[in-house]
């Protein structure tokens, strides 16, 4: 059993059970936090739903329940998020939501994490980007705009933890294969998108203590579109 500990963000949905899975399989001890209630997973895996990870306390209460429960914390894999496709003019405006699903989560997350990530001989942290918020489209601006600062984030936590071992990067995937996606864009070849296993297992390399030469990278992963 391979004895780093790696928690997992939005591990309940299609990208963050790909990780699960893959680290499971590389015998990694695996914490699972969502803010859905999802199965308790295999053996010797946490899992903890209801998690509101947009709580700078909720984030603080998840990470010490991993810590407690195995001992320490070596890489978070900060996955939970969301999307929304919406023009600038609209009377229901997402930005809000955007900002709070995807930067204020891993913001509180990485928070929470950083002083048992420093205890670790070889912290990670890795964040996703998105490869659509290096240059936005129409009806994409909220969405791009919270990546866009996910790879700030990313880039200025890892400058400030050179002096550690702590290191910060993310993945700017394209478009992931999921159902969802097939079922919106019914026309589109998946055979050109990512694969959730294949985005999982440039993470965990990233989270792995093989990657000690990377900090501050934004890794694009968009397969053959």
């Amino acid at each position: 059993m391979n004895e780093r500990v790696v928690a997992i963000t939005g591990g309940q949905g299609e990208l963050g059970r790909a990780v699960v899975t893959a680290a499971q399989a590389q015998g990694l001890k695996v914490a699972v936090i969502d803010f859905a209630e999802g199965s308790p997973g295999p053996e010797g895996t946490l899992s903890l739903g209801g998690v509101d990870l947009t709580d700078p306390a909720a984030a603080e209460t998840a990470i010490s329940a991993v810590v407690e429960r195995f001992g320490r914390l070596d890489a978070v894999l900060n996955i939970a998020g969301g999307f929304v496709w919406q023009t600038v003019d609209d009377d229901r405006p997402a930005w809000d939501r955007m900002f709070a699903l995807n930067l204020t989560t891993a913001l509180n997350s990485c928070r929470a994490a950083l002083p048992h990530l420093k205890q670790s001989t070889e912290g990670r942290i890795v964040n996703v980007g998105a490869n659509g918020a290096l240059k936005s489209a129409a009806g994409m601006g909220a969405y791009a705009a919270s990546k866009s600062a996910v790879h700030r984030l990313t880039e200025s936590l890892a400058e400030e933890l050179k002096a550690t071992s702590v290191t910060v990067n993310a993945v700017l995937p394209s478009i992931l294969d999921t159902p969802q996606n097939r079922k919106d864009m019914p026309d589109a070849d998946p055979a050109q998108w990512v694969a959730p296993a294949d985005l999982a297992a440039v993470m965990l390399f990233l989270a792995s203590p093989e990657s000690r030469a990377i900090t501050g990278a934004l890794i694009p992963v968009t397969g053959r579109v």
